[in-house]
């Protein structure tokens, strides 16, 4: 432990009391029980973060991340087989093991090298083959999908996302373009080639179902964001962490296989990568907080704020902004909190992004890693989270 406050994920402003608050029309939730109560209260509530109430209506196909209720839970169905742990461990394994080996090598025979880049890649070049990006060259596609998540911020609470004309144009401008690109560059490729010859992957099952191609591309994008944006910047998160603290890399380094997931858990936990979930309630909805009792009233905005229901210490114990592995959790609380979600809406990559984190880290620290610069912190709208950015390493 380097300190009462190890957590890096800071952001300026953001309040961190009461557990439970109303201003105007959005309810603040900061309490990890009542957060849990919100996610896990059937078709009470609809998706509002990710900026998907502005897109509905637009789309002929409704991605997966956008839907509700019994859609929902029968497309979760169907998606499940790609995703499961089992899964997960006997059909990727070898896939990230391979694609570990060789990135870690490069890295050894670099003098020095840019640990953002490189974690990109890995988590691009997984996400695509369980999605089934495969035709076309992953590094280019990982620069196009950054593009798409390069927009102005804006304000769920507020008309037309609090943005001024002008931002609204750019983020027209820089959401849609990158899109198209990726359409013709990415995905109509694979499309096209799945049609030809169906494979065990997301799109394939997506052109099973009817979908059209822009169906697909706002599927992929939705999985892009999942399996590559928000793996790439928890595998960095953690490598910065265990290169603050020798105690603690020296730990994960000689432990088994499910002390080292617990400590990832614990550190997404303290750094969630996407710090807010946002709910639409569509009814009233009665909510607990110890003995206090709150209604949330029917459409009000809900802002579950991931930081700090993660930093519950009715839960988590003493020094919740601390990375503390091993905390005793309540039964039905597992290591990383709420950083997943929970309910319906609980992230489905779960155990592809915790084993690919793993097998990285694992193979890295095998050799002498040292921190050349401390990365630069950088805020992600779409996704409510944190970027890290210009992470210089050296591994020999």
């Amino acid at each position: 432990m380097t300190g009462p406050c190890d957590r890096v994920s800071q952001r300026e402003g953001e309040r961190t009391t009461p557990r439970v608050e109303k201003v105007g029309d959005v309810w603040h939730v900061r309490s990890a029980e009542v957060a849990r109560q919100v996610l896990r209260e059937r078709d009470a509530t609809t998706q509002a973060g990710f900026t998907a109430e502005s897109m509905k209506g637009r789309m002929t196909d409704t991605p997966i991340l956008f839907m509700d209720g019994e859609a929902h839970r029968q497309q979760r169905a169907k998606v499940a087989r790609y995703f499961a742990p089992k899964v997960v461990s006997t059909r990727y394994s070898e896939l990230i093991t391979q694609r570990v080996d060789a990135l870690v090598d490069a890295m050894v025979a670099a003098d020095t090298v840019q640990l953002d880049h490189v974690t990109l890649r890995l988590s691009v070049d997984v996400a695509a083959q369980v999605i089934g990006l495969t035709n076309s060259d992953t590094d280019a596609m990982a620069n196009r999908l950054e593009k798409f998540f390069d927009q102005p911020p804006f304000d769920l609470a507020e008309p037309g996302l609090g943005r001024s004309r002008f931002e609204s144009l750019r983020a027209v401008l820089t959401g849609n373009l990158p899109v198209l690109v990726f359409y013709l560059r990415d995905v109509r490729p694979a499309i096209r080639a799945r049609k030809a010859e169906r494979r065990e992957d997301v799109i394939s099952h997506l052109i099973d179902e009817g979908y059209s191609d822009m169906g697909i591309v706002m599927e992929c994008i939705t999985y892009g964001a999942a399996g590559m944006v928000t793996t790439r910047e928890f595998i960095s998160m953690a490598t910065l962490h265990f290169l603050r603290n020798d105690a603690l890399r020296e730990r994960f380094v000689v432990a088994g296989e499910a002390e080292r997931l617990a400590m990832l858990g614990e550190v997404l936990r303290l750094e969630p990568v996407v710090g807010h979930l946002y709910r639409r309630a569509q009814r009233a909805i009665e909510v607990t907080d110890g003995d206090v009792t709150h209604v949330i009233h029917e459409g009000a905005l809900i802002d579950l704020s991931l930081r700090r229901t993660n930093a519950d210490e009715r839960i988590v114990g003493e020094q919740p902004d601390a990375l503390c592995p091993g905390r005793e959790l309540p039964r039905g609380y597992s290591e990383e909190m709420i950083s997943f979600g929970d309910g319906a809406h609980k992230c489905p990559g779960n155990a592809l992004a915790l084993r690919e984190t793993d097998l990285f880290l694992t193979r890295l620290f095998s050799h002498k890693v040292a921190l050349v610069r401390e990365p630069r912190l950088e805020w992600d709208e779409i996704v409510a989270g944190y970027a890290l950015r210009d992470f210089e390493i050296t591994v020999s």
